[in-house]
Formats: structure tokens, C-alpha cells, sequence
């Protein structure tokens, strides 16, 4: 909370965390989620999402919602990602957590090098070192993969219940055999390489 506690001495109310995830994937959205903590209650158990198991995930990411001033996560699609670029859609993806917030914060961290988000400060490592990020980082992934599980029942071939759209021996074989899914982002570096769009067969399935 160190970084938190900076900011409150310094006369800020509303701090919040946020994080990114999804940036690595093939197909599904990239969703950036901000949480702003409460100064006077502390949550237990919020680590960085990746150190988590689902089921915790799942349980951290119902706390987090009830016991934030104010959460939210916002998306850009596999289409945005693919017309605009990753750094442009993360870009958008957190304008739009932003707006769906109900408490603004006044002071913002965020996880990286990179400020996608127009932080106060960013922290690299920060889903370790700050509860408002590690928050953050569970909402977001939490919300991202229950996406991904609804949409593995419309296209079960790629197996996006266990990958969540990222790489994985299931995933690449798929898109081997059936090509890519309006989920997918086409441009990304492997899929656009795929032999099916060089033999021109890119979307037969999903035309």
C-alpha cells in the first residue's frame, strides 16, 4: 500500500489501480480494469491475478466489486485491436473502463512502463506491489475470461474455455483447420501468417 498511502498524505481521496490483460492473446478483446480502493478498509487476499487460481480469482473478483469506491472494466474488440493496433486499442479499452466509473479517482496508478491509461504513476511490477493494481489486474481478468468461456460454446473448436484465446497446441490447430473466427485478430503476428489465408481460404468457415 505504500504507493497508495504516497498519494493519500499528499491530500488524494480517491486512488485508483489498473491493469491491463489480453494483450498477448490471439482472439477475444484486450480489457483494461481500474479499481479505486477505499482508504479505511483493506481487502486480504488480493494478489497479482497470474499468482491466483480460478476459483480464487472468481471469489476476489465478487469482493473486489463490493468492497471498491468504484470498479469497472472497459474492452476493445479483436476487429479495434486489428484496425487500430494494440496500443491505440488498449488505449480505448481503458478510456471506456474510465467512463463506466462511478467515483473518478484523482490520483491513478497503473501497471508497466507504458501509460496507456494517463497515470499519475505507472508501476512496473505493479500487480505485486500495489493493491489498487493487483485489484485491478483480478477484475479485469476475471471479467476477460468469463467472455472468452461464454464464447467457447459458439465456436468449441478453439478451445477458448481452457485458453482464453491465447496460444496453445488446441488453439493453433484449430486455426490450421478451420481458420479464424471473427474473435481472432488477423493481423497478429503467426495468425496472419497462417497457410490458409495464403492460399486465400482466410474466413471459409466464418464468412
Amino acid at each position: 500500500m505504500s504507493h497508495e498511502r504516497e498519494f493519500w498524505d499528499l491530500g488524494f481521496s480517491a486512488v485508483g489501480g489498473a491493469d491491463e490483460v489480453g494483450r498477448g492473446a490471439w482472439a477475444g478483446p484486450v480489457s483494461v480494469g481500474i479499481v479505486v480502493v477505499p482508504k479505511e478498509h483493506r481487502l486480504r487476499g488480493v494478489r497479482d491475478s497470474k499468482l491466483l487460481s480460478v476459483q480464487r480469482r472468481e471469489a476476489l473478483a465478487t469482493k473486489i466489486t463490493q468492497w471498491a469506491l468504484s470498479s469497472a472494466v472497459g474492452n476493445a474488440s479483436a476487429a479495434e485491436c486489428d484496425r487500430l493496433g494494440m496500443s491505440a486499442a488498449q488505449e480505448l479499452a481503458a478510456s471506456r473502463a474510465i467512463d463506466r466509473l462511478q467515483v473518478a479517482p484523482d490520483a491513478l496508478l497503473a501497471d508497466g512502463k507504458w501509460n496507456f491509461i494517463g497515470a499519475d504513476r505507472m508501476v512496473v511490477g505493479g500487480d505485486r506491489k500495489s493493491l489498487a493494481i493487483a485489484a485491478a489486474s483480478v477484475l479485469a481478468k476475471v471479467t476477460r475470461d468469463r467472455q472468452m468461456v461464454l464464447l467457447a460454446q459458439q465456436y468449441p473448436w478453439y478451445e477458448f474455455e481452457r485458453n482464453k484465446g491465447y496460444p496453445s497446441p488446441a488453439h493453433k490447430g484449430a486455426l490450421h483447420v478451420y481458420g479464424p473466427t471473427p474473435l481472432h485478430r488477423t493481423t497478429w503476428s503467426w495468425v496472419d501468417q497462417l497457410p490458409f489465408q495464403l492460399s486465400g481460404r482466410q474466413g471459409r468457415l466464418f464468412s
